[in-house]
């Protein structure tokens, strides 16, 4: 899919020629290692390195040249995926051969220059209004978990139940990381993610690998680097209880089980993990929506995810408060079914099928394409779509049940209304 191009030490240029799109997309991700201090930083530093910068100090005039630039998309996000945490720089423009004029990629690749290199300064550091005004924006961000009670119930099964684990670390950090961030603390993590950072850039469109790699290599001037090894995260931490009940004023009870399992991202059987999660509770033709939401009418949604870096499956389910207990037995239930194999050919005939479709699904955009190989690459030297589509084929009822009953239970998190606090005391 991607030929890959080594710019300098631990910086990497992957290149998907493809006359797929007429666009050509770009993607800079910057790469280290988690922790909430520099998750807050980094996500902070996202928004002022995106919104202005030396030559356009307003983010009107930096929107006026993108839309002078045949409406160019370009945005920064900070992300975390297990023990990393990932600040990209994304655009999409229009393909140079596609215009009567010539030079405008090269003009969008001048910008991002810009961005990265020359930031908008004052008197040697971040200019302060803006430092200030971004720094409210992921303030801001962070506390709107507290308006949604779900994310919210998400938050503190992972809070509780890792603590000092990276599968707790939230993305932007913590209010308190935010309070504690200086200017001069935030031009230190800017220049250590240009000069530290693992770097990955990406290249999808009807573009040549080499003349991408000597254009990478001219405007952006990455000098080589020893990047920080990846956390060794090690066991996970045992919770101080394995279930916790908590009010707030809400009328919904919100119910997450942790559950964990040795099955990890680099191991052999991530992908009957995969199937597993799907029969599970990933999709709507699985058993805790069919048995817990549809048939007893016990839950308002139920889903099941797998975070595969770190080995953990978790369950959410928005139910009436008075209902927790049943919701965990029948929760309970449909696990003892898949650790008995007990999954009709639909259920695994569906499942490898809508996993197979979603990949495809991704792959049909340039971003998607980004996306994927930048998340699978680490699974095989040369990552495409049928590697995993094949492995998903191969997986039989068998090894779904075989991997389930390596599954324990970690921790319960219920999150109930201010009624309910009396019958859970």
């Amino acid at each position: 899919m991607f030929e890959t191009i080594g710019i300098a030490n631990g910086v990497r240029l992957h290149v998907n020629e493809t006359k797929q799109f007429k666009t050509v997309n770009i993607a800079l991700k910057f790469k280290t290692g988690l922790s909430a201090p520099k998750a807050a930083a980094r996500s902070v530093l996202a928004n002022v390195l995106q919104h202005s910068n030396e030559e356009y100090p307003s983010h009107t005039a930096l929107r006026m040249v993108l839309d002078d630039l045949y409406g160019t998309s370009l945005y920064i996000d900070a992300a975390k995926r297990g023990t990393e945490h990932i600040v990209s720089l994304n655009v999409e423009t229009v393909n140079d051969q596609y215009l009567s004029e010539d030079g405008v990629l090269e003009k969008v690749l001048n910008l991002m220059y810009l961005i990265l290199f020359k930031p908008n300064m004052e008197n040697g550091l971040f200019k302060e209004t803006v430092f200030n005004r971004e720094k409210n924006v992921v303030r801001q961000r962070i506390e709107s978990i507290y308006d949604d009670k779900t994310r919210y119930a998400q938050h503190r099964l992972t809070e509780l139940a890792f603590p000092g684990h990276p599968a707790s670390v939230p993305a932007n950090g913590t209010i308190g990381d935010l309070d504690g961030l200086t200017n001069e603390a935030l031009l230190a993590v800017y220049q250590s993610m240009l000069k530290e950072d693992k770097i990955d850039i990406y290249v999808v469109g009807d573009f040549d690998a080499e003349k991408a790699a000597a254009y990478v290599r001219r405007y952006f001037h990455f000098d080589g680097r020893e990047p920080e090894q990846a956390l060794v995260h090690g066991d996970v931490p045992q919770p101080e209880k394995e279930r916790v009940t908590e009010n707030e004023e809400m009328k919904q009870g919100k119910l997450h089980i942790a559950y964990t399992t040795p099955v990890t991202f680099r191991d052999e059987r991530f992908p009957v993990m995969q199937l597993l999660n799907g029969v599970f509770g990933g999709y709507a033709h699985s058993k805790l929506f069919m048995n817990v939401r549809e048939k007893e009418s016990m839950a308002y949604y139920v889903s099941s995810s797998y975070a595969s870096q770190f080995g953990l499956l978790f369950v959410l389910a928005g139910i009436d408060q008075a209902m927790d207990e049943k919701a965990i037995r029948l929760i309970g239930e449909q696990l003892e079914e898949v650790k008995n194999g007990e999954i009709s050919d639909e259920e695994l005939g569906q499942t490898k099928a809508l996993l197979t479709n979603q990949l495809k699904e991704a792959l049909d955009s340039a971003r998607g394409q980004i996306d994927i190989f930048d998340q699978y690459m680490g699974l095989t030297d040369e990552f495409d779509a049928d590697y995993l589509i094949s492995r998903w084929a191969d997986v039989t009822k068998e090894d779904i049940a075989a991997a389930a009953a390596e599954l324990e239970l970690h921790m319960i998190y219920f999150l109930t209304g201010k009624e309910s606090e009396q019958r859970h005391a």
